[in-house]
């Protein structure tokens, strides 16, 4: 099984007319289809709306089909998406021993090294080096030791074990908006809190 990170309930999905073992996720590629509808729809207003010069022309009576038919199959994919989001179990394990995989924390060390003074094109090949000798030894950065860092550049000091690993490189992005995990749990607060969800119900998930 190549990937294995989620696995949905029966009630969401449906068999394989030729593999027993098979599970098809028909809700979410139902939605994938819908989103074709929709992106269909803001073709259509957009070259309704291309040639007009001001204010309110006739053209603008051809706009209430693809607008309603937006509102009502985004707001179908929504309810079948939370459905769904519902009802799958995430193989946490397989998810942890698979983010090593292709050095997700060299962008993070690129960054580190731009903080350093060094500017990020030098750094990209900086970093490049580094992971070219990860993959002759057949391990991660974080693998490597200081001397072998301090070998490509003499910049890297003991402090860049902050920024290696999946952990510690995800902890980096603190912009607003971004992927870090404070940033993440953020948004979840703002958006339990304007739901009225409570989160606590759903921490098994997580």
């Amino acid at each position: 099984e190549e990937f294995g990170f989620l696995t949905p309930s029966d009630s969401v999905s449906t068999g394989s007319s030729i593999m027993p073992q098979k599970k098809n996720p028909d809700p979410m590629e139902l939605v994938r289809g819908k989103s074709a509808r929709v992106v269909g729809d803001l073709v259509t207003l957009l070259v309704l709306c291309k040639g007009l010069p001001m204010a309110y022309n006739r053209d603008l009576q051809e706009d209430k089909e693809p607008v309603f038919d937006s509102v009502k199959a985004v707001t179908g994919m929504l309810e079948v998406s939370a459905e769904f989001a519902q009802n799958v179990t995430f193989n946490r394990e397989k998810i942890q021993k698979s983010l090593p995989a292709g050095h997700l924390d060299a962008t993070t060390v690129a960054d580190y090294l731009v903080n350093k003074g060094v500017p990020f094109r030098t750094g990209h090949d900086i970093v490049g080096r580094a992971v070219a000798l990860c993959v002759s030894k057949g391990c991660r950065l974080q693998d490597l030791s200081l001397d072998e860092l301090k070998g490509i550049t003499p910049v890297f000091d003991e402090n860049v074990y902050d920024y290696l690993g999946v952990e510690n490189a995800v902890k980096k992005f603190v912009s607003y908006g971004s992927t870090g995990s404070e940033c993440v749990a953020s948004q979840l607060d703002f958006w339990a809190a304007k739901l009225g969800i409570d989160r606590n119900a759903y921490s098994h998930r997580q």
